[in-house]
């Protein structure tokens, strides 16, 4: 078990469909991170922006950016998250990966597709959460859309850690900032966003808002709006465990049966 959790959370531009451009243009930027990471957290779909068109950049479980977060995960000797298009028995997925050092992969496939934009058309809807047990840190991932929705991230498993990756635009940008740090208190967890910069292949604007929370909704990073950047944050075990003696709320939560 590990006392602190060091994060790097990639604030990046994505090139438009172009699963290639944007695997090389981040694994320099993962190259400039000179501090020892435990974990990286990149944005969703992160070869391609949030395209509607998953048989243009779709891969398998077999394919080039897996095969490349596995390589980047053993020479960074740190794990790597972030949500791509998977092609799974004829099915196309939003699907979060998180690559271990040592090869493993667990993953998640998106539960609320984004129906405004039509994803509930182009890519079937997960079924299951995913609680990743990571250096003795309980760590729960989700996907963008999935922020607006509490209950499917209600802290029921006592995880230490929630990470949303995401292509969250510029127009509601706001809610963004509010609901990550409500996620934070509610589950009395650290709570990590990664969005995206720039613009996608339908002109919507991007302007990051990449943040940190601690178990009491305070900020704990100084990632810059709008710019490419890899922010850094350090993660404390003892900090959760003393707010949830000390304060009790998650003893007083409803009980709910997710269906």
């Amino acid at each position: 078990m590990k006392d602190q959790l060091n994060i790097a959370l990639i604030q990046t531009h994505l090139v438009w469909e172009n699963p290639e451009q944007n695997r090389s243009n981040l694994t320099k930027t993962m190259a400039s991170i000179e501090q020892q990471i435990d974990l990286i957290v990149l944005p969703e779909m992160f070869t391609s922006g949030f395209t509607m068109n998953p048989k243009t950049v779709a891969e398998t479980m077999n394919g080039d950016t897996i095969s490349w977060m596995l390589k980047q995960a053993k020479e960074k000797n740190a794990a790597l998250t972030g949500s791509l298009v998977i092609q799974d028995n004829g099915l196309y997925y939003n699907r979060l990966l998180f690559v271990f050092p040592n090869g493993e992969i667990q993953y998640y496939d998106k539960k609320h597709t984004f129906t405004l934009a039509g994803e509930h058309k182009a890519y079937t809807a997960g079924t299951d959460t995913l609680i990743v047990d990571y250096k003795g840190w309980k760590i729960k991932p989700l996907i963008c859309y999935d922020l607006r929705f509490p209950v499917w991230a209600r802290n029921t498993e006592d995880y230490d850690l929630l990470i949303y990756v995401a292509n969250w635009p510029k127009v509601r940008i706001s809610a963004w900032d509010t609901l990550l740090k409500a996620r934070a208190i509610e589950n009395m967890s650290y709570c990590i966003g990664v969005n995206r910069v720039g613009l996608d292949g339908n002109n919507y604007e991007y302007t990051g808002h990449s943040a940190a929370y601690d178990v009491l909704g305070e900020r704990l990073d100084d990632i810059p709006y709008s710019h490419e950047t890899v922010g850094i944050v350090t993660l404390h075990k003892d900090h959760i465990i003393k707010y949830r003696e000390k304060l009790g709320f998650l003893k007083d939560r409803d009980h709910f049966i997710l269906k």
